[in-house]
């Protein structure tokens, strides 16, 4: 019997900055969906799961295609649990019912802007060498080397003086993570590896594409920029 590989999406009840906002609207559907939908378009998955402890959103994603075969626990939940504890649980949840997967995608519940072939793409490199993790990732833009802090002095200070006279195209690029999916070994995840390691590489992502959802303000920026995005579709 061929190994299953999963899907998982996180999606607790209690978000505290943006109340709901796994299931709140967003361009007319609730936000959850459209990374339900890019995981099915994707096509690389046997399952797709949310991890959840809220029986309005477990209606929701079910709805729109998922499963919630389990509950997550009430201490998986709150504001101090991380996503690699979430994961993990999922995975041992599903080994204890017998499943041993072969790979296991978490996939955030605020990704609006991740699109099928980002996860194809990222599954294409997680089967093609000893990955233990592949994820989403954007690069900064150059001015990162030419940051400052300004501190209660009033006195700038740069975080890296060595490049204050150092050309922008010199500059060494920089990446951050684009907090979409992250495909990973499902030991790694039971183990707690770190992601950000040697054993880990990346799918590069436009920087328009990538734009956490924390705050009323992101939510604006996020909506403003995928109906634009529609209409030039259009």
């Amino acid at each position: 019997m061929k190994s299953p590989v999963i899907a998982v999406i996180p999606a607790r009840g209690g978000s505290r900055r943006i109340p709901r906002k796994n299931i709140r609207p967003f361009l007319g559907r609730p936000m959850i969906a459209w990374s339900i939908e890019a995981a099915r378009a994707a096509n690389c998955f046997d399952r797709i799961i949310v991890s959840t402890e809220d029986a309005e959103i477990a209606a929701i994603a079910r709805q729109y295609g998922a499963e919630v075969p389990f509950w997550r626990p009430a201490d998986l939940a709150d504001d101090h649990t991380t996503t690699t504890a979430v994961i993990s649980h999922a995975v041992q949840s599903l080994e204890k019912n017998g499943e041993s997967p072969a790979a296991v995608c978490c996939i955030y519940a605020t990704a609006p802007f991740l699109r099928a072939n980002d996860l194809q793409e990222g599954f294409a490199i997680f089967q093609s060498g000893n990955w233990r993790y592949v994820f989403a990732a954007t690069a900064f833009g150059p001015a990162i080397f030419r940051s400052f802090a300004v501190p209660p002095s009033r006195g700038v200070q740069m975080f890296f003086p060595e490049h204050f006279t150092t050309r922008s195209q010199d500059l060494p690029e920089a990446f951050f993570d684009a907090g979409l999916f992250y495909w990973g070994q499902p030991d790694a995840w039971v183990n707690g590896d770190r992601v950000f390691a040697e054993w880990s590489t990346v799918v590069r992502l436009p920087s328009w594409r990538v734009q956490d959802i924390d705050t009323e303000e992101d939510w604006q920026r996020a909506e403003l920029l995928a109906m634009s995005v529609l209409r030039t579709a259009v």
